[in-house]
């Protein structure tokens, strides 16, 4: 199946959109469900980093976590589910169409092990679809508003 892709346009320059968009700590605050996460490394990070996040799912708290595959600021920068029975597959671009406006665009699959087989199809994919619409709209307003601003 091709990736659950949605774009948004934040009136805020790239790097502050990127820099925001790839933060696991920031994550609970435009993503649904997500209740924690960091990354093993300070600074943006590299190639091979971990990033951990926690999720609320069915009454429960699931982490997981994910390996940086890639990554190139203020551009791009995608992570790879490592464990358990569901593991994402997310890329993330940021687009400069001014100085002051940018273009974010969030790719995610999903892989399922063991009865994340089943959950994936079902379940997983379906509520990525309904959230990231929500999720990407959060992150907006957030920027534009000046509360995801680690600068400020």
């Amino acid at each position: 199946m091709s990736p659950i892709t949605v774009s948004t346009d934040v009136d805020r320059p790239a790097e502050d959109v990127f820099a925001y968009a790839i933060d696991p700590t920031r994550f609970h605050e435009w993503q649904a469900g997500v209740i924690d996460g960091h990354i093993d490394q300070p600074g943006t990070p590299a190639v091979g980093a971990r990033c951990r996040t926690t999720r609320r799912i069915g009454g429960a708290n699931r982490p997981s976590t994910s390996e940086v595959v890639h990554v190139n600021p203020p551009e791009t920068w995608g992570v790879r589910g490592i464990d358990g029975p569901v593991r994402a597959i997310v890329d993330v671009t940021v687009k400069p169409l001014t100085a002051d406006r940018s273009r974010l665009t969030i790719a995610v699959d999903f892989e399922g092990h063991g009865i994340g087989k089943l959950l994936v199809p079902l379940v997983v994919r379906r509520e990525a679809r309904k959230e990231m619409p929500t999720n990407l709209a959060t992150l907006k307003q957030r920027l534009e508003r000046g509360q995801g601003d680690t600068s400020i």
